[in-house]
């Protein structure tokens, strides 16, 4: 990362890291889709799985288990991925709930090259189950709790998403 003042929020270097997310996909409704978040002995983790649209499906996410990952001042979230010509989305929470309001944006990493995509923090929408619910408060960056990582869109079939790390942008 070659930005002014990143603050590292997740390593997936570190293979403990990749222990607190679970996958949640399209199952929750009936789907068949799957996904993991496995770690690379290359010193990342991968983001894999299968989109299916079987019994109405179409997602699969992983998410990181509640733990304080707000910061005052981030203006921006920045991840180090390699992509497959995906888009996906990162799914931010300010509680430790399993459902409720998620603030997402998406990103189409580049395929086959390592880059850092930066995701404005003004740019998260609020959502409930992928729906936009254009009367929740604006993502408030010091609460976040939960990060997650998702790939929706109608993009059916095996996905790879590569990734070594997650920061915040400090104004």
């Amino acid at each position: 990362m070659n930005l002014a003042n990143p603050d590292l929020l997740i390593d997936f270097a570190d293979p403990s890291a990749v222990a607190l997310w679970n996958p949640i996909n399209d199952g929750v409704m009936g789907g068949v889709s799957s996904s993991q978040l496995r770690h690379d002995p290359a010193g990342h983790a991968v983001f894999t799985g299968r989109v299916s649209f079987e019994n109405n499906g179409g997602f699969a996410s992983v998410r990181c288990q509640p733990r304080d990952l707000g910061r005052k001042d981030v203006t921006a979230y920045l991840l180090e991925v390699r992509g497959d010509g995906k888009r996906y989305k990162l799914n931010l929470r300010t509680d430790n709930g399993f459902d409720g309001i998620n603030y997402q944006v998406r990103f189409d990493p580049p395929p086959g090259v390592w880059a850092t995509c930066r995701l404005a923090s003004a740019d998260f929408l609020p959502t409930w189950r992928g729906k936009p619910v254009p009367d929740s408060p604006p993502l408030d960056v010091s609460r976040v709790r939960q990060i997650g990582l998702m790939i929706a869109d109608r993009q059916e079939g095996p996905f790879e998403l590569a990734i070594r790390s997650i920061a915040g942008d400090i104004a």
